[in-house]
């Protein structure tokens, strides 16, 4: 009997278990779907906006005007002036080289003395004409004309072109002598200095380059997208003068902080061929002058990038370029949903962008950098309520 009770005892107990399980089953309790967190994000309210357009080029330093220092005549160089060096300023009628004058010192004389010949001569001539006319006129033959050898007319005209030769002659001379003085013909500065002391040089030797202070010129090319946000300097065949050109600011990286200020003074008359863009012209004027003896001077050949200054437009739509997407859509909030937009833009600079087409004043610009989110996302203004922002964390700041 041991043996059979507790087995049944058991089973009883598993029965009753059963029973009781059975009898009272679970109860499901349903309650209302969470709501799926929303995206919270900053908007920019896109509206109409005045802008000074700024249009970035670069160029190298050139003057305006260049030459090459010859001699007209040949000699020995025997004074060779302090400023005549690389590098060296100078200021027009400067005598810069002069050469040994002695010959010509000596052709001017004998000029001098060839026509003081030829004068001679002339008088002379003029008084034979004088008495062969009243040598004629004594002979009393009446009705009848002197011819001209009579009265010596082509002699005292021979007399007379001797004396103009003697004086074309003592020109030539004393011009050749003058021409022994290298003068400066402008205010300039020495490029490069290419003779020196008692070196003989002949006729149409150079001497050096020399090139103007007054103005320095600098080649800007511009995008051909942006040509129609500049005032250009343009001339036509009827009119004087071309029209004022855009103010242009200059810096270089040989110096810090410093700026040189300039003007767009004329366009090329050719598109580049090389480049396919238009070339502008800026003058900097008189970038040599010492008002401010803490900048330092341009010089020619520097390299420099420019700040040109564009139109002022009333009437732009501006939107950084942070929430442009591969360069061509922005989002946009519309009832709460995220809207991708395509756009064009006219012209972008390191931070902004002018919008061309794709948006329109009113609208709700995404600033926020979103990751890989699909249009018609449901989004929450960072200014309304509570909700997961792209960097997984909830608008007061804490991760979700």
């Amino acid at each position: 009997m041991k043996k059979l009770i507790l087995p049944l005892g058991i089973l009883a107990v598993t029965i009753l278990l059963a029973w009781t399980i059975l009898s009272n089953p679970p109860k499901s309790r349903r309650g209302e779907a969470a709501k799926a967190p929303r995206l919270v994000v900053e908007t920019q309210l896109l509206a109409p906006v005045e802008y000074q357009v700024f249009l970035d080029s670069y160029g190298t330093v050139r003057p305006r005007t260049q030459s090459t220092l010859v001699a007209q005549v040949s000699g020995q160089i025997r004074f060779i002036s302090d400023k005549f060096r690389d590098g060296g300023f100078f200021e027009k009628g400067d005598i810069l080289v002069r050469l040994d004058d002695r010959d010509y010192q000596a052709e001017v004389k004998i000029a001098q003395s060839t026509l003081m010949s030829a004068r001679q001569a002339l008088l002379e001539e003029q008084a034979r004409a004088e008495q062969a006319r009243e040598d004629w006129t004594r002979l009393g033959v009446a009705g009848e004309e002197a011819n001209a050898l009579v009265l010596r007319t082509p002699q005292l005209e021979a007399a007379r072109a001797r004396v103009l030769s003697a004086e074309a002659q003592l020109q030539k001379a004393t011009l050749n002598l003058e021409r022994t003085k290298i003068v400066a013909p402008y205010a300039g500065r020495i490029l490069q200095k290419l003779v020196d002391v008692g070196q003989v040089v002949s006729g149409n030797s150079p001497l050096a380059e020399i090139y103007a202070v007054d103005y320095v010129e600098i080649r800007l090319p511009i995008k051909n997208r942006d040509l129609a946000l500049l005032q250009l300097p343009e001339q036509y065949r009827d009119a004087d003068t071309a029209s004022a050109g855009a103010k242009v600011e200059f810096h270089s990286d040989l110096t810090t902080g410093q700026i040189w200020t300039g003007r767009l003074v004329r366009t090329e008359g050719a598109i580049d061929d090389k480049s396919r863009q238009l070339y502008a012209v800026a003058q900097i004027t008189n970038p040599y002058a010492g008002q401010s003896r803490q900048k330092t001077p341009l010089k020619i050949g520097q390299y420099v990038t420019a700040t040109i200054d564009g139109l002022h437009l009333r009437d732009a739509l501006v939107i950084p370029n942070s929430a442009i997407y591969q360069g061509s859509y922005v989002y946009v909030v519309e009832d709460g949903l995220l809207k991708r937009r395509e756009i064009e833009t006219r012209w972008q600079n390191d931070e902004d962008s002018l919008v061309a087409a794709g948006l329109k004043a009113g609208e709700r610009l995404v600033v926020t950098p979103l990751g890989r989110v699909s249009s018609g996302t449901p989004v929450v203004l960072a200014s309304e309520g509570d909700g997961e922002r792209p960097d997984g964390r909830n608008a007061a700041g804490a991760s979700q």
